[in-house]
């Protein structure tokens, strides 16, 4: 099968899985970084996952540019990148607003507590970052047989000639 020749639901479905990839790195680091952070330093458990959350950042951005979404258009970097980040810092008040509300607003704090708080911000996060960074970041590009249609919808050659109008006498 050609690339873009499949459905619109099985092209979703490979974006999803792709961006679950991605995420589930993202994640991993996430995780072993904050709970890194929350072990061997004296940093207060949000600001550590701050930290946590900006070098998963950075590690799906490369994963999203050249795995997820590098057949999409690369011509504005600065922009997209621009993007990115903005949306990502979206994500990051998310994430950390719920982790900062369950510390701060309940006094759940255990080492357990943070982490199931983590995977609550994570989840809600990541469903907002997979909206923004394909609607806004990403763009899909047209369709190649789309672009086909569009820019020449019948070529001269395939049109067929009038035919001359014959005189009966």
């Amino acid at each position: 099968m050609e690339p873009g020749s499949e459905g619109p639901f099985k092209r979703l479905a490979r974006e999803v899985a792709k961006f679950g990839a991605v995420g589930v790195v993202g994640t991993v680091v996430n995780f072993a970084v904050s709970n890194l952070l929350w072990h061997l330093t004296s940093l207060q458990a949000v600001r550590a996952n701050v930290i946590a959350t900006i070098v998963a950042i950075g590690c799906n951005y490369v994963g999203f540019r050249y795995f997820t979404y590098r057949d999409r258009d690369k011509s504005a970097r600065t922009k997209e990148l621009s993007l990115f980040l903005a949306f990502s810092l979206v994500g990051l008040v998310i994430e950390n607003g719920i982790l900062f509300a369950a510390i701060y607003g309940f006094g759940w704090d255990s080492s357990l507590q943070r982490n199931i708080f983590k995977v609550l911000g994570i989840g809600i996060a990541t469903l907002f970052r997979f909206w923004s960074y394909r609607s806004w970041v990403f763009k899909a590009l047209p369709v190649q047989d789309e672009i086909l249609a569009e820019s020449d919808p019948a070529p001269a050659a395939s049109k067929p000639l009038p035919r001359p109008k014959q005189h009966v006498s």
